[in-house]
């Protein structure tokens, strides 16, 4: 009996890092040209600027920021010589997107809808002044009408007058709107 167990423990003990090496063959070969291109290249994290929470250098909702390719990369220029990179200079900018903002902040444009939202100082913030004076001179369309804009504020529906975004923090509560457009591909639903 003693004898058997040996030679199982000898079994485990041979083969496991011979299937541990063919996992690793598999994911590798299951992940295929993402981990090459993974390898390629790496690109630098955006500078944030502290005032506005967007990349620095934003110009119509695009920033670059610099990608260093890895070493003993190489690239033929359009003057036909072979360039070999060290992974150490820059190859190439990457353009990633951003937001233009011009100083309208998101927590302020909420708390003042949710307090003073009465008065119309919210509306004002924006740069609605027609409106915010409808506000204050009608209290808030008796108390309806500021909380629909305190709702429309929060989700972001109502945005600065200028058409820019609000700043609001790098990692903070932004949101997308989705829409369809002639160029929205709608896949057809198969019914079971």
């Amino acid at each position: 009996m003693a004898l058997r167990w040996r030679s199982l423990l000898r079994f485990r003990s041979t083969t496991r890092p011979l299937i541990i090496f063919t996992f690793c063959l598999t994911v590798i070969h299951c992940l295929g040209d993402d981990v090459d291109s993974l390898l390629r290249y790496v690109c630098k994290e955006p500078k944030i600027e502290d005032a506005t929470q967007e990349p620095e250098n934003c110009k119509d909702r695009l920033a670059w920021v610099e990608c260093l390719p890895a070493p003993n990369i190489s690239c033929r220029l359009s003057n036909g010589t072979q360039f070999k990179f060290s992974g150490e200079e820059v190859g190439f900018n990457k353009s990633i997107l951003c937001r233009n903002v011009s100083g309208y902040s998101y927590k302020v444009a909420v708390a003042l809808s949710l307090f003073l939202g009465w008065i119309g100082a919210d509306r004002f913030y924006l740069g609605y002044p027609a409106l915010g004076l409808l506000k204050f001179c009608t209290v808030g369309f008796c108390g309806i009408g500021s909380l629909v804009d305190f709702m429309l504020i929060s989700m972001q529906i109502v945005g600065p007058s200028d058409g820019s975004d609000y700043i609001v923090d790098y990692y903070g509560a932004r949101l997308t709107r989705l829409s369809i457009t002639n160029e929205t591909y709608r896949r057809t639903q198969l019914s079971p």
